[in-house]
């Protein structure tokens, strides 16, 4: 029988072209070590291969299998900058502070091209990326975006497209305009979780699968991860499970919401397909985004979150069809070979949340769909900060993260009718 995540719905096209993907053991029996990782995701292998590098004695543990919750399962799009636009960031922070964190994500990402190069990770990069406003009031927006990334971030690669490029590019004329950024593209976020985790086990680091944190106690100056058969015994402590959280910490679950993503692959379009003939990756100005992509291999990557729970991957056919035949009539029948779903976290402002919840304790998460590049490059900053030199960290530890209203009886509530919302107003 086909391997299911016991916390994601359907099987992936990814689990099923990424290669061998090896198994860790479980933890069985106390250990002893430097750091301790509660999460294999991006940002817990990042820190696991780059905190053994540097010959620290790191231990992680991940309740599932590495991949099995948002890196292994998320779009695969790379994107530019932080989750809001720099002008964005410009306006709340002003230019010099917009201008370090912009700066800081563009490191992002030439690290992870440069890492995935130097380590001989194949991630099927492709590049591009098409951001398009699915209203006209959105356009001018979108033509002011760039020239300010040109002229004030002194990023020249996103140019605007009018209405007729924007056709032409995406196949479909269901957008009104948007921009063209040539300076990212997209990747099989599965390759490249599993090439972190065999770097990082190549390094030294202890990695156990199937092994749940049960309780986290700081005190004394040492932390101490239980696990049902073990308890971790560390200097410090790195909580990188994101939406997956639940309740293992409270100041992180406060100000980190999971919602639900959802994705289809189709077969094949065939080389003479309108769709993409560029290969970029695009997103659109839909609160609840569509984000789509072609494959290497030439299918139609397409995600769309929604508000309401989807359990069964035939449903997660019926909607993403549904979506993209709004945008290619001609796919409305286009057999999809997979579908599947998983958990994105989200923050309130949209913004990363890092902070240090208890004494030598840091949470990371709350990437709000702009995970791929940061929270690997995060990873790379928490060693940074282990080895002494915590400035960079602390421009993310720094930003406003409010928790969500409504405390833990009523914040999922509503987060749902303001999903709903948003959701309608896409539509309007």
């Amino acid at each position: 029988m086909p391997y299911q995540s016991p916390i994601s719905p359907g099987r992936s096209w990814y689990e099923d072209t990424a290669g061998p993907r090896p198994e860790y053991p479980a933890l069985d029996g106390d250990r002893t070590c430097d750091v301790v990782i509660i999460g294999g995701g991006f940002t817990g292998l990042s820190a696991a291969a780059h905190l053994a590098k540097a010959g620290t004695n790191v231990v992680l543990i991940d309740a599932y299998r590495f991949g099995d919750g948002a890196s292994g399962r998320n779009g695969g799009q790379l994107g530019t900058g932080q989750r809001a636009w720099a002008e964005d960031l410009e306006s709340e922070y002003g230019l010099a502070r917009a201008k370090a964190l912009f700066d800081l994500a563009e490191e992002a990402k030439a690290h992870l091209l440069e890492f995935t190069a130097a380590n001989q990770i194949d991630i099927d990069y492709m590049p591009g990326q098409l951001s398009v406003a699915h209203k006209a009031r959105y356009v001018d927006d979108y033509k002011a975006h760039a020239e300010i990334m040109a002229s004030r971030f002194s990023y020249p690669h996103i140019s605007f497209m009018d209405a007729r490029e924007t056709a032409e590019r995406l196949g479909s004329t269901a957008y009104f305009g948007g921009t063209r950024d040539t300076g990212t593209g997209h990747i099989h976020p599965m390759k490249l979780l599993t090439g972190t985790a065999r770097v990082a086990a190549l390094a030294g680091a202890q990695l156990f699968e199937g092994t749940s944190s049960t309780g986290i106690i700081s005190t004394g100056g040492k932390v101490k991860v239980s696990t049902p058969r073990g308890t971790v015994t560390a200097q410090k402590c790195l909580i990188a499970v994101n939406a997956y959280g639940g309740t293992l910490e409270p100041v992180s679950a406060a100000h980190i919401m999971p919602i639900g993503s959802f994705i289809g692959a189709t077969v094949p379009l065939g080389a003479d397909s309108n769709v993409l003939p560029g290969g970029e990756a695009v997103d659109d100005s839909r609160f609840v985004v569509r984000y789509f992509r072609r494959s290497k291999d030439g299918r139609l990557l397409f995600g769309g979150r929604e508000v309401y729970g989807v359990n069964d991957p035939k449903d997660i056919h019926i909607h993403i069809r549904r979506q993209i035949a709004e945008l290619y009539p001609a796919l409305g029948d286009v057999e999809i070979t997979h579908g599947w779903g998983g958990y994105v976290g989200i923050t309130v402002p949209r913004k990363p949340f890092v902070r240090e919840v208890m004494p030598n304790v840091i949470s990371a998460g709350g990437y709000s769909g702009h995970g791929v590049m940061l929270s690997n490059f995060f990873g790379k900053l928490y060693a940074e900060m282990v080895a002494g030199n915590r400035d960079r960290l602390k421009l993310i530890e720094d930003l406003k993260i409010p928790p969500f209203p409504g405390g833990r009886r009523f914040r999922t509530p509503l987060l749902f009718l303001a999903l709903n919302w948003f959701a309608l107003r896409d539509r309007i």
